[in-house]
């Protein structure tokens, strides 16, 4: 039986082991073994191979892999949440701040801007490219750009100021050089005979009037001189024979067979018959088409040369019929061929076709031009300016022609004073019946800017302006006319303002990138300048009379009718649009009418088509006809429209403010109705005459009137 263990010996076996015991005997940790589990001898379990031990350390790493693999999982999916919506962000967990406010949706451009912004990402559907975000605008307001000196140094921009001058536009076209068909003539023979000798034997011989051509012999013209010899010798008359009137006939007889005046007197004082005659030239020339030689016979009436006077020629001329109608007979034209290079050939206008040719839809000017040098060569091609107004009108002012007097048929032909035309001796006619004004027009001021400011795209016209020093907004403009280096704008450009002339396309593409307005979609850029219009004190308005004056203000009446209504927020009346475009209509058919108030008229009758829209439309084509009939107002009044006009301005509306007019005194704002009805400005009285206001300029006679304007910040 084995021996049993002393108390001793039992204490000792359950006594806690050092550490440096348990790191011995392989022992992680603290942990005691229990009272009853038998004491084991480290030196017999002791193994570099221990299976629990390796099972221990194969657990805690895949856990330690599950829980990796689980955070990695967790983060992947709430970043497709984040992606899908799922989970919103925040700024911040503080209640106190303010959560952030949706922002307008995002716009795509093409980097090639092939297309307009969009909302919409995707590819371009014109190159293909892939939209891209565009970038918050760096002008703060919307419609504006700014660049630092550096970048301005760098892309090139110059500006240049808008301002107020008289336009003139040229006509340039191809013509060709022909014969002065006045001052041409064919010589033939009148009588049957032989050509016995040609003394202008080949093409291009000068030749005077009167000199011989050629001599014909003819036996029938021989036995009428033989018979107007024999009347001359007749001396006496009977009853049956008038001897007078024999020698007439037989002289006439003789005329007919070609023999001149001259020839008749000669053989009235020789007295001798002759079977051959000299063929003599009918004017001065040179010989331009010989059609028979030496020993031909000829028949009557047979051609034999053709002679032209060079010292005239004539250019004819194709134009369009529309720039037709701005030329005027004896306006002067300048000319360049191609064998005279560096010179400059002048005529003036003597025919104006007045049919449309049906195959080139073009109309034939005729140009007469003196060739006194004989460098203008018929069959000579040659290029043609004409310059006219670049606005139409009735009368024009040539230095030249003021005052003077001109021949219907030969316009190179110009007198100071009454007189015949020398060549078709027609009556000389005042230059004032064409067109010519006699003394110097008021200019005729309009708004120019270099052409190369204004972009074009279709319909779509814009410009940089430059509203301070490195900051550029765009602005639509609407462009009356174009010249080679200018171009007239009717409305967006105010005199005074600078516009980029170069650079401007890469501001362009930067306001694209910007999200802003730009050339491809223009339609949230404004379309007025900011201000009131300006106004023209001079020339004095045109007082109109009868029936004239009776459309104008019929047109006006309608006009505040339509104003009064879009102030209280309804859309203008149908029965005042038929009115404001039946007084329009009557007003333009007048012809005393100035032309540039017609011109101001026909834009407002334009816009007044759009009056029937909704409100807003309205309200933007009521600006439009507020602007014309504005400006229409300096050149002409009615009976009812020379007093009591009054013109407003509000600088709240969007796109550069808005002007109007009303006949009273007591603001309302047609733009912004019960919204902002007291909102604007007074501009000005537009009464002609000085009672209406003691000073002159309305202020007495809006004294007390409140008149409210309201600025916000963006």
């Amino acid at each position: 039986m084995p021996e049993q263990p002393t108390d001793a010996e039992k204490a000792e076996s359950v006594k806690p082991a050092t550490t440096s015991e348990k790191a011995s005997h392989g022992v992680i940790g603290d942990s005691v073994q229990s009272p009853e589990t038998p004491r084991v001898d480290s030196r017999i379990h002791v193994s570099d191979k221990h299976p629990a031990s390796w099972k221990w350390v194969g657990r805690t790493a895949f856990q330690s892999l599950v829980l990796i693999a689980v955070f990695i999982g967790g983060i992947a999916l709430i970043g497709v949440a984040q992606r899908t919506g799922w989970i919103q962000t925040t700024a911040g967990n503080d209640a106190s701040q303010p959560t952030a406010t949706p922002t307008a949706a995002q716009r795509h451009i093409c980097p090639m801007m092939c297309v307009p912004p969009t909302t919409e990402p995707g590819r371009c559907p014109v190159c293909g490219m892939e939209l891209v975000p565009a970038t918050s605008d760096s002008g703060g307001d919307g419609v504006s750009i700014s660049i630092n000196p550096a970048h301005r140094r760098l892309i090139g921009i110059r500006t240049e100021m808008a301002k107020m001058d008289s336009v003139d536009r040229t006509i340039r076209t191809i013509g060709s050089i022909q014969y002065d068909e006045s001052q041409l003539s064919t010589i033939s023979a009148y009588v049957d005979g032989r050509l016995e000798k040609l003394y202008a034997d080949y093409v291009g011989v000068p030749v005077k009037e009167g000199d011989d051509l050629a001599l014909i012999y003819s036996p029938e013209l021989y036995t009428a001189q033989a018979e107007f010899l024999t009347t001359q010798e007749q001396k006496t008359s009977s009853r049956f024979i008038d001897t007078s009137r024999m020698q007439e006939m037989a002289a006439e007889k003789l005329v007919e067979l070609g023999m001149s005046e001259a020839q008749i007197a000669s053989l009235r004082q020789e007295r001798v018959a002759k079977s051959r005659i000299r063929i003599q030239s009918p004017q001065n020339g040179t010989v331009i088409e010989k059609m028979a030689v030496e020993g031909d016979y000829v028949k009557t009436g047979q051609s034999i040369y053709r002679v032209a006077d060079l010292s005239t020629v004539w250019m004819m001329l194709d134009l369009f019929p529309d720039d037709a109608a701005r030329v005027l007979f004896g306006q002067e034209v300048e000319a360049q061929i191609s064998s005279a290079p560096g010179t400059v050939f002048t005529g003036r206008v003597a025919f104006i076709d007045p049919t449309v040719d049906s195959s080139t839809r073009s109309v034939k000017v005729r140009v007469e031009m003196l060739n006194l040098d004989g460098k203008l060569r018929p069959g000579d091609y040659a290029t043609a300016r004409l310059t006219v107004p670049a606005i139409p009108s009735d009368e024009v002012y040539d230095p030249a022609l003021a005052g003077k007097f001109i021949s219907p048929m030969h316009p190179q032909v110009i007198r100071e004073e009454p007189g015949v035309c020398p060549i078709c001796d027609m009556a000389l006619i005042p230059t004032t019946q064409l067109g010519f004004s006699e003394l110097p027009l008021p200019d005729q001021q309009f708004i120019t800017i270099p052409r190369d400011a204004v972009l074009m795209a279709g319909n779509n016209s814009v410009v940089y302006v430059e509203v301070e020093p490195g900051r550029f907004e765009v602005r639509r403009v609407t462009v009356g006319a174009l010249t080679d280096s200018e171009a007239i704008v009717a409305e967006g450009l105010g005199p005074g303002e600078m516009v980029a002339t170069e650079g401007n396309f890469l501001l362009d593409s930067q306001s694209q990138l910007a999200g802003n307005p730009s050339l491809l979609d223009p339609s949230r850029a404004p379309l007025f300048a900011a201000g009131p219009l300006p106004w023209k004190s001079s020339p004095t308005p045109v007082l109109l009379d009868d029936k004239a004056s009776d459309a104008f203000d019929n047109a006006f009446a309608a006009y505040f009718e339509i104003q009064a209504s879009l102030a209280n927020d309804s859309t203008a009346p149908p029965i005042a649009v038929n009115r404001l475009i039946k007084g329009l209509d009557d007003a333009l058919a007048d012809n005393s009418v100035p032309d540039q108030a017609q011109r101001e008229l026909f834009a407002a009758k334009k816009a007044a088509d759009r009056l029937v829209a909704q409100l807003e439309d309205s309200r933007v084509a009521f600006r439009l006809i507020s602007h014309s009939l504005i400006r229409a107002l300096q050149y002409t009044r009615g009976r009812a429209t020379q007093n009591g006009l009054i013109h407003f301005y509000c600088p709240m509306v969007p796109g550069g403010g808005g002007d109007w007019l009303q006949d009273g005194t007591v603001l309302k704002n047609p733009y912004w109705g019960s919204q902002m009805l007291t909102c604007g400005e007074l501009v000005r009285d537009l009464s002609l005459t000085p009672e209406s206001s003691s000073d002159g300029d309305g202020d007495d006679l809006f004294e007390g009137l409140e008149v409210q304007t309201l600025d916000f910040e963006d």
